[in-house]
C-alpha cells in the first residue's frame, strides 16, 4: 500500500466513523452511482423548453383577464417573473431589453399567444414530466417491471401541470401579502419565509406526483426541506450571481449570453432537485457509510449495488439475483506495489 493509498484509507476511515461526513459521501456516491447529472441536464433541458412557454400562456391569459386593470396584472406579472433571475425585468441583455419585455410583447396578439403558449407548454411539460418521472424511478432503483406504464405517466404528466399552475396562484398570494404594511424590513423577512413554504408545497407536490407510488410520501419530506431551502437562496441570489457573470460573458456572447445564463441556473436549479432527492433514498433506506476504496465493500455499498442490479428487471418471468464475493485476505509479505511472485 503505497503513501497515497494509506492517507486516502485514513480520509476513508474517518467519513465512515462520522455520522454527518458518512452521510454527505453517501448523498454524493449515490448521486454518481445514478448518473444523476445526466439527468439533471435533462431536466434542464426540458425545464428551458417548458419556462417560455409557461410565461406566454400567463402573460396572455392576465392580459385578457386584467385587462380593465393594467396595473394590477403588471404587478402580478413582476412577481411571477421575479421566481426566474434571468427572466425578471431586473436582468437585461446587452440591448437593455429583457426576456420578460419579450414576452410581453406578445400582449398584441393575445388569441394567436395563448394557442402558441397551450401548445408549447403541452409538449414542454410533457418532456419534463416524463423525464421528472424517469429520474426518480431511477433515483429509488425501482425495477422497469414496476414502473408505471406510458399512459399513468402521461396522467400523471396532466398532474403535474396543475401542480405548476398550484405554485403560481401561491405567488400570487405570496405578492398580495408582500404589498400589505409599511416596513420593509418585516415585508421582505415575511416574503422570504412565505417563499419557503411555498417552495415547500411545490417541492412536496411535484416529488409525489413525480415518484412512483411504491414511494411513501414521509420518505419524500427531508428532500422537499433540502430542495426548498436551496431553491429559495437560490431566487434570492441567483439574480446578483447569475448578471455578475453575464456582465463579463455578454461582451463576448452578445444577447446569447442571457440564454446561456438561464440555462446555467435551471441547470444549477436541476443538480440542487436531484441531490434533495437523493438524500430522501439515502435516509430512507440507511445507505451509508459508503467506501471510497473498495475493497472492502461496506453494508450500504453492497446494498446499492444490487438495487442498481435489479431495477434493470424488465419483465415478471424475469429473476435477477445479486450476491458478492467475500473480500480476499491479502497474502503476509505483499503489497500493491510489489506482489509475490508466482512459480
Amino acid at each position: 500500500m503505497n503513501g497515497i493509498e494509506r492517507a486516502l484509507r485514513r480520509v476513508d476511515g474517518f467519513q465512515q466513523h462520522n455520522r454527518i461526513a458518512g452521510f454527505l459521501f453517501g448523498v454524493n456516491k449515490k448521486y454518481g452511482d445514478d448518473r444523476a447529472g445526466q439527468l439533471a441536464a435533462l431536466l434542464a433541458y426540458y425545464g428551458f423548453l417548458t419556462i417560455f412557454p409557461l410565461l406566454l400562456l400567463f402573460v396572455t391569459i392576465m392580459a385578457m383577464v386584467a385587462g380593465g386593470d393594467p396595473a394590477l396584472a403588471h404587478r402580478i406579472e413582476h412577481s411571477v417573473f421575479a421566481q426566474f433571475p434571468v427572466i425578471g425585468s431586473g436582468s437585461s441583455s446587452t440591448h437593455g431589453l429583457s426576456l420578460a419585455d419579450s414576452i410581453h410583447a406578445l400582449h398584441e396578439h393575445s388569441a394567436l399567444g395563448l394557442v402558441l403558449g397551450i401548445l408549447g407548454l403541452l409538449w414542454g411539460s410533457q418532456g419534463v414530466s416524463q423525464t421528472g418521472q424517469f429520474a426518480m424511478a431511477q433515483v429509488w432503483n425501482v425495477p422497469g417491471v414496476e414502473r408505471p406504464n406510458y399512459w399513468a405517466r402521461f396522467a400523471r404528466t396532466w398532474i403535474f401541470l396543475g401542480v405548476l399552475g398550484i405554485f403560481v396562484v401561491l405567488s400570487f398570494a405570496l405578492a398580495g401579502v408582500a404589498s400589505w404594511g409599511q416596513h420593509p424590513l418585516l415585508i421582505h423577512v415575511g416574503g422570504v419565509v412565505g417563499s419557503l413554504v411555498v417552495n415547500a408545497i411545490a417541492y412536496l407536490l411535484a416529488f409525489r406526483v413525480l415518484t412512483p407510488k411504491q414511494v411513501a410520501t414521509r420518505s419524500l419530506v427531508p428532500g422537499v426541506l433540502i430542495g426548498a431551502t436551496f431553491w429559495t437562496v437560490l431566487q434570492n441570489v441567483g439574480t446578483e450571481i447569475v448578471e455578475h457573470q453575464l456582465r463579463g460573458a455578454s461582451q463576448v456572447y452578445g444577447a446569447f449570453a442571457v440564454v446561456l445564463g438561464l440555462i446555467a441556473w435551471i441547470y444549477l436549479a436541476m443538480n440542487l432537485t436531484m441531490y434533495a432527492a437523493e438524500a430522501n433514498v439515502v435516509l430512507a433506506r440507511r445507505l451509508w457509510p459508503r467506501s471510497m476504496l473498495q475493497p472492502p465493500l461496506t453494508a450500504a455499498d453492497e446494498r446499492v449495488l444490487a438495487a442498481i442490479a435489479k431495477q434493470e428487471t424488465r419483465r415478471p418471468e424475469q429473476r435477477v439475483d445479486v450476491g458478492f464475493d467475500p473480500p480476499q485476505p491479502e497474502a503476509p509479505g505483499t503489497d500493491a506495489e510489489h506482489p509475490v511472485p508466482t512459480a
